[in-house]
């Protein structure tokens, strides 16, 4: 399986979008590009490799690996970059805003019981790139 994610940059915050085989599946937000510094930014576009995780934190959640620099950049629910995530993806239903979503735990789910389904069979890649105008 190979997921797409589809980024338009803001100061306060990334948004995107997410396709699976050509299909959007969700939106997405992240912390606003700061030059992949730790904590305080999105991870730099490329191609990744997704794996199942579980943290008493997130519960069942997945992990992008191969990530220059960093470790545990998951992809888990949240609703508000700034807020709630450390240089993670955030799947949500909806965006309201730079960096802004509503209904994140409904599109985590979505997303993971395909994902997580996928990995029973094969590997799972995901590729970051800026949206084409």
């Amino acid at each position: 399986m190979h997921i797409m994610l589809y980024r338009t940059y803001d100061v306060f915050g990334v948004n995107g979008e997410l396709y699976i085989d050509a299909a959007m599946e969700c939106y997405t937000i992240e912390l606003p590009w700061l030059n992949n510094r730790p904590n305080r930014s999105c991870i730099p576009e490329g191609t990744y490799v997704l794996k199942e995780r579980y943290s008493p934190r997130h519960g069942r959640h997945l992990e992008v690996t191969g990530v220059k620099g960093r470790s545990f950049i998951l992809v888990h629910p949240a609703n508000n970059a700034l807020i709630e995530l450390r240089g993670c993806i955030a799947p949500v239903t909806q965006l309201t805003g730079p960096g802004k979503g509503v209904l994140s735990r409904l599109a985590f789910e979505r997303l993971s019981t395909k994902v997580f389904a996928a990995l029973k069979h094969r590997q799972v890649l995901l590729t970051v790139t800026r949206r084409k105008l």
